[in-house]
């Protein structure tokens, strides 16, 4: 195994590849940014007032929205407090309290501003139409977080101009969310994206089990494609000469145990015929189905590797990439929130971002698998799980 050493060089090939097509009107961005403070300030003597909006419910969610309060806290944005645990999926808990017990002389996050389309496609719509109408006529939102693909989609766009920051999207560029890597399309929306996010996540699982048959379940839609990294995975096919048996799920829809159920028969019908299975970010994946794709997978001895990061492999995922609670994502959100009440326009500021390669692994499922993880392999995990977990 080399896969300490193969990290340290797939980032660097990564990194000097993307410079020779994006990176330089990035720079441009991120020495532009640096003349933005990232100091609190009030707006006009005001507080800035925040918007919240959500196709549905996820974990990814939840887990950001956290650690970016958590940064703001840390800039001295919010007075720092213990978050209070949050029950499932759900942000609208979480929103009430920080609209009614997170202090801050600076920031206001509005109470009746918490919006969850919960997976349903009318009422997104009027959603979308709700939301819209508020920027243009009550005016009292300053800056709205749109998290995931189905906020980001509904809000990029020219029928408003509040900022808006997109984060969770799988991939803004292919789901159509920005025009491109520099350049959201929109003065007042930024989307964060790291564009060789899954291209890792696939390499490096590629390399320390050498399957040959990769199964992925995920909704065969534009969303569904985009979530999966579909167009990235039959890329690398190609290159690393693997072969892919997709199975199709319902995801995004709002009746949330049809969305599980197809997820359990994808699974039941992929780990038969797979050596490895890339568990995408989907609806259907949840704490209740999570531990059956877990023992679904362990009966027939296949290493799985979560899109979503390091939490699924607390609770019995093979491996993923670590995220270390995901707060690096919530370092560059809260910056760069920072930097637009300071001044700064949403597509002045860079939106790539990169996750650090670090591993996450979990040693129970290594040993129920028969997958025997080198000492470099260890040495390269930064979270290292002994058990298996069952969620919450």
């Amino acid at each position: 195994m080399r896969i300490k050493r193969y990290l340290v060089a797939l980032t660097t090939l990564t990194l000097a590849l993307f410079t020779s097509v994006a990176t330089a009107a990035t720079s441009v961005k991120a020495e532009a940014a640096s003349q933005f403070s990232m100091e609190p300030t009030t707006n006009q003597g005001q507080r800035w007032r925040i918007g919240y909006y959500e196709g549905g419910e996820y974990p990814d969610y939840q887990r950001e929205l956290i650690v970016t309060v958590r940064s703001l806290m840390d800039m001295g944005w919010i007075k720092k407090a213990d978050i209070p645990p949050q029950k499932g999926d759900q942000t609208s808990d979480l929103w009430r309290w920080l609209s009614e017990s997170a202090q801050s002389d600076y920031i206001e996050f509005v109470k009746d501003a918490h919006y969850n389309a919960n997976w349903d496609d009318n009422l997104r719509a009027q959603m979308k139409k709700d939301i819209i109408k508020r920027f243009s006529e009550k005016k009292d939102i300053d800056l709205m977080i749109a998290m995931g693909t189905w906020a980001g989609l509904d809000l990029a766009n020219n029928e408003h101009s509040t900022p808006t920051l997109v984060f969770s999207a799988s991939d803004p560029l292919s789901a159509g969310i920005i025009k491109s890597i520099d350049d959201s399309g929109y003065d007042h929306l930024h989307a964060t994206m790291d564009p060789f996010r899954y291209d890792r996540h696939i390499r490096v699982f590629h390399d320390i089990t050498g399957f040959k048959r990769l199964g992925i379940a995920y909704e065969n839609s534009q969303n569904g494609r985009s979530y999966a990294a579909v167009d990235t995975i039959e890329a690398l096919s190609k290159e690393l000469k693997f072969t892919i048996t997709p199975c199709y799920t319902k995801s995004d829809i709002a009746d949330v145990s049809m969305a599980e159920h197809s997820v359990i028969d994808c699974f039941q019908k992929l780990a038969p015929k797979v050596d490895a299975i890339y568990i995408t970010e989907q609806g259907g994946v949840t704490r209740k189905t999570l531990p059956v794709i877990v023992k679904t997978a362990q009966k027939y001895n296949v290493p799985t590797f979560s899109q979503s990061g390091s939490e699924e492999v607390r609770y019995g995922v093979l491996a993923s990439l670590s995220q270390f609670n995901f707060k690096y994502f919530g370092e560059f959100h809260a910056q760069t929130m920072a930097r637009i009440f300071n001044g700064a326009k949403p597509n002045e500021l860079p939106q790539l971002f990169e996750e650090p390669a670090r591993m996450a692994l979990n040693l129970k499922t290594a040993e129920v698998i028969g997958f025997n993880p080198s000492l470099l392999l260890l040495g390269a995990s930064d979270e290292i799980y002994r058990e298996v977990e069952t969620p919450q």
